[in-house]
């Protein structure tokens, strides 16, 4: 019964662990993606890019991959590498929001490499979680231009490691 109520009150990944988050979470984000896949079927809505994110779910990233969304969101505990290999749809994510109160050179290099690790091809960069009430609006501008710069420098070189995520 106390899972059932952990489960009816919203489950935490973290906490929950492998085996209960796939014991009762995946066939409900399976089910949550039908239902509103459905839904807007039955309305002749076009149907709209779907993602899912299960903070502290590194541990399934696969399975989530099949629970029917586009793309899944990444905390930023996730290593890059990890996600590329276990997951088969785009990925989205997955700077630590706290990066944006580094110094802009720092917050740059961490961008950076984060955009390096993950490729330009079926990703999108983002924090790995909410930005915080206090953030300095120079530190998003830093993260947008940084990602920006990048991506164009690793689609210019033409780097097919980088290109070819699929």
């Amino acid at each position: 019964q106390w899972y059932q109520r952990r489960v009816s009150s919203g489950i935490n990944a973290e906490y929950g662990g492998p085996e209960l988050f796939e014991e009762f979470c995946i066939s409900y984000l399976q089910e949550i993606a039908l239902s509103v896949r459905k839904g807007l079927a039955e309305r002749q809505v076009p149907d709209v890019p779907m993602i899912v994110f299960a903070k502290g779910a590194y541990h399934s990233i696969a399975k989530i991959s099949y629970t029917g969304y586009d793309v899944v969101g990444l905390d930023w505990t996730v290593d890059p590498n990890i996600a590329r290999d276990f997951c088969h749809i785009a990925v989205q994510g997955n700077l630590d929001p706290c990066a944006l109160y580094a110094p802009k050179e720092e917050l740059t290099e961490k961008v950076a490499e984060m955009v390096r690790q993950f490729g330009v091809r079926n990703y999108i960069a983002n924090l790995g979680h909410g930005i915080y009430p206090d953030m300095d609006p120079e530190s998003v501008k830093t993260f947008v231009d940084t990602v920006h710069r990048v991506s164009e420098e690793i689609m210019n070189k033409g780097d097919p490691f980088n290109q070819l995520y699929t």
